[in-house]
């Protein structure tokens, strides 16, 4: 699933230096609350050895202070520039690449991209013929960015086990408030799907309000609808369940998201004047010239190389005669100098293991033009 780095273009203009932490956060164990505890004094000791202000130092002790209340496995993301607290990020799970604590000539984004693939919204609705609990997600964070709970009407909501006149009359009362309850619920979902940009409905509980809520929702909602077979409210039913089950349908999406892009890259490479570059030479060269629409990386290969950041456009280089006037501001590592120009050039990123893209090939890009003759003007 593609990213844009774009809301961090500011803090990559910035001179640095900058402070990195990536730590684990969690407090579940005695062993994680007493490796909390010294982690703010390990900190300091370790930036000041780097050469950090007194002022950063003080300012990453207090990041990194044990996040107290939140479940284990859990790790932080921390970026101090000139004293204050830039991005202080929990991010669910362990560590997904090495712990550190570094003085660094621009800010490095890897490990934050790696936890929040993208600012992928989606619902969870947990519904029964009277109620609804509604949560909205944001993945790569801890928890729900919201919970709405919907409490319809619970008078008549089952149906009069009767006979004649009185048993219809009951039975269409009893219908009509379901109905109801079911359209409140399903508005509460529009609107978050409008409102929050969720591109993923979940909808769990009573089989016959599911379909209830369903029937209601608009068809935005309803194109995104995957219907989950758990009811945590119900006795015995476990959260484990639905929580696997709904992981499961992000990553599907995930997954076909990932493969449209790269269905993409592979018709490209048969064209004469392809919208797309392969390797890093091609792909720094369209960084360059601000082209690249989405930049694709296998990130643990790349690692193992560096690159030089620019404090002005072209933004990368791989030499110094590439910086065409602009100060160099360090080398760095390579998928940190590539984030940065796809941040500065607005370009979208995609992280892929190794198998994904051709052999030999680390890096690519669709471009938003070709690299033929028919090169647009400004």
């Amino acid at each position: 699933m593609t990213t844009s780095l774009q809301k961090y273009a500011d803090l990559y203009r910035r001179p640095g230096p900058w402070c990195t932490a990536y730590v684990p956060a969690g407090t579940g164990t005695v062993d994680t609350l007493e490796a909390g505890d010294v982690r703010p004094g390990n900190a300091q000791a370790q930036l000041e050895a780097q050469g950090a202000t007194p002022a950063d130092v003080a300012a990453m002790e207090q990041a990194l202070q044990p996040a107290a209340g939140v479940p284990s496995p859990v790790s932080r993301f921390v970026l101090v520039n000139d004293g204050k607290t830039e991005v202080n990020e929990v991010l669910p799970g362990d560590l997904v690449l090495p712990e550190r604590l570094a003085v660094e000539s621009i800010p490095d984004l890897l490990p934050l991209l790696k936890h929040q693939p993208e600012e992928f919204a989606y619902v969870v609705a947990e519904v029964s013929r009277e109620h609804g609990e509604i949560r909205l997600y944001r993945a790569g964070t801890v928890g729900p960015a919201s919970v709405q709970e919907v409490e319809g009407e619970s008078e008549h909501i089952k149906k009069f086990h009767g006979g004649g006149w009185s048993h219809l009359r009951f039975q269409h009362h009893t219908e009509d408030v379901w109905r109801r309850n079911a359209d409140e619920v399903a508005g509460e979902i529009d609107k978050l799907v409008a409102d929050g940009g969720a591109r993923l409905v979940v909808l769990a509980g009573d089989i016959h309000a599911r379909g209830l809520v369903q029937d209601q929702l608009s068809k935005a909602s309803q194109a995104l609808v995957s219907i989950v077979d758990s009811h945590t409210h119900t006795a015995g039913s476990e959260s484990a369940n639905l929580e696997d089950n709904v992981n499961q349908r992000v990553a599907e999406v995930w997954a076909e998201e990932q493969q449209s892009v790269m269905d993409r890259l592979a018709v490209q490479e048969g064209q004469a004047n392809p919208e797309s570059a392969h390797g890093v030479g091609a792909v720094v060269h369209a960084l360059q010239q601000a082209q690249v629409d989405t930049l694709i990386l296998d990130d643990a290969v790349l690692s193992q190389r560096t690159m030089l950041a620019l404090d002005a456009e072209p933004w990368i280089a791989t030499a110094k005669e590439e910086a065409l006037g602009a100060g160099i501001l360090g080398e760095v590592p390579a998928p940190a100098a590539l984030l940065r120009a796809a941040a500065l050039t607005d370009a979208r990123v995609l992280l892929v293991p190794g198998p994904v893209l051709p052999e030999g090939v680390h890096v690519a890009a669709l471009l938003r033009w070709s690299s033929g003759p028919d090169v647009p003007s400004s």
